[in-house]
């Protein structure tokens, strides 16, 4: 067996998300997981930093939005919640939207997820807590 050198490690880095509004969409995501941005010099790429892994946002001035359901929705993040509910209201509070379903969460769910759009239009989803989500 041979060891690997540091120098060829991979390690984790960031999710980084295209964006017309990379301060908006970061600022939505740092007030949405109760962390801060954090601009880099030239104010095109900022970083939200939390207590989970680092997400960052870049200036793409042409930046589409996905087209979820209906198209390919590129990437998305998943943020487990306990409560569904209250995070679905601070979600539409920000500035997100509901893409499915777009009414507020009922107690008794046929599912353990609602997906929806940051402000820039990147699907993510809030998850219930399940047995294998906590590790």
């Amino acid at each position: 067996m041979t060891s690997e050198s540091s120098a060829s490690t991979i390690g984790w880095d960031c999710v980084a998300l295209d964006c017309a509004d990379p301060a908006g969409v970061a600022q939505f995501y740092a007030d949405l997981l109760g962390g801060r941005g954090e601009a880099d010099p030239d104010g095109d790429w900022f970083n939200v930093l939390w207590d989970g892994p680092r997400i960052a946002t870049q200036l793409a001035p042409d930046h589409e939005s996905p087209d979820w359901p209906r198209g390919q929705q590129q990437a998305h993040l998943d943020f487990v919640v306990v409560d569904i509910a209250a995070a679905h209201e601070r979600v539409l509070a920000l500035g997100g939207t509901a893409l499915d379903p777009v009414e507020p969460p009922r107690p008794e769910p046929e599912r353990g997820f609602r997906v929806y759009a940051d402000p820039a239009g990147h699907p993510f989803c809030l998850c219930r807590p399940t047995e294998d989500a906590w590790g």
